[in-house]
């Protein structure tokens, strides 16, 4: 019986980031290689906080889950087929099974669209939390508050409408159909609410900055917005 050799993280690691590159090429800057290598970075930095790098498996787990998150994400999907890309890496890669279901349990539940009714995932595993942590630390503050302006600004959605007014109570449905919305809407739609949904200590700590700053520049924009600063 042959022994499957173990799963050789460096070769896997530049593939994942080779992949990156070459799914993301054509998307705007809010969702780009750059936000990947961001969230890889914050999540490896989490997971130190949280006591969980000094295992080699869950390491790996963040790490590639970190790398594949946006692959498929649902705004950039130009082909049904794209949603299979993350799963058939893996399987191409040897990534072990226990390991590859992880990673894509991380990627297919941490999205907002899933907790956006405020039912998250109660069974969550702190490889889970650090990396859906990560992912929305780059939402927020100085960063989160760039990309969601180019986002909206490749969508070519206005800024603000005083008669369009931020909706509550959505559902997921209603949540991923923006065509009606502004770019400030989506501050009060998902980004504010973001620092109550951080599942680490880790990810809670560093929240609060950068919530802070987020909420200074909403007030600022309504003030400059009305003529008041």
């Amino acid at each position: 019986m042959s022994i499957k050799k173990p799963m050789d993280m460096e070769r896997v690691r530049r593939n994942a980031e080779a992949l990156v590159v070459k799914a993301m090429k054509g998307n705007d800057a809010s969702h780009d290689a750059a936000h990947v290598w961001r969230v890889r970075d914050l999540a490896l930095s989490l997971a130190n906080e949280e006591g969980i790098s000094s295992d080699p498996n869950s390491i790996q787990i963040v790490e590639l889950a970190a790398l594949l998150h946006d692959i498929a994400d649902y705004k950039y999907l130009r082909d049904p087929s794209e949603e299979k890309i993350v799963e058939s890496f893996l399987e191409q890669e040897g990534v072990e099974e226990d390991k590859k279901l992880k990673i894509l349990k991380i990627i297919r539940g941490m999205g907002f669209k899933e907790e956006v009714t405020g039912n998250g995932s109660s069974d969550w595993f702190p490889e889970f939390g650090v990396v859906q942590d990560a992912d929305r630390l780059d939402a927020i503050g100085a960063i989160g508050i760039a990309r969601c302006f180019t986002f909206g600004g490749s969508r070519n959605r206005l800024l603000h409408d005083p008669a369009i007014l931020p909706r509550s109570d959505l559902s997921k449905e209603q949540y991923m159909n923006k065509e009606e919305q502004t770019t400030i809407n989506h501050f009060h739609e998902k980004l504010l609410k973001l620092k109550d949904m951080m599942k680490t200590k880790a990810g809670k700590r560093r929240a609060e900055r950068r919530h802070k700053f987020m909420e200074e520049f909403v007030k600022e924009f309504y003030d400059e917005w009305n003529g008041l600063s």
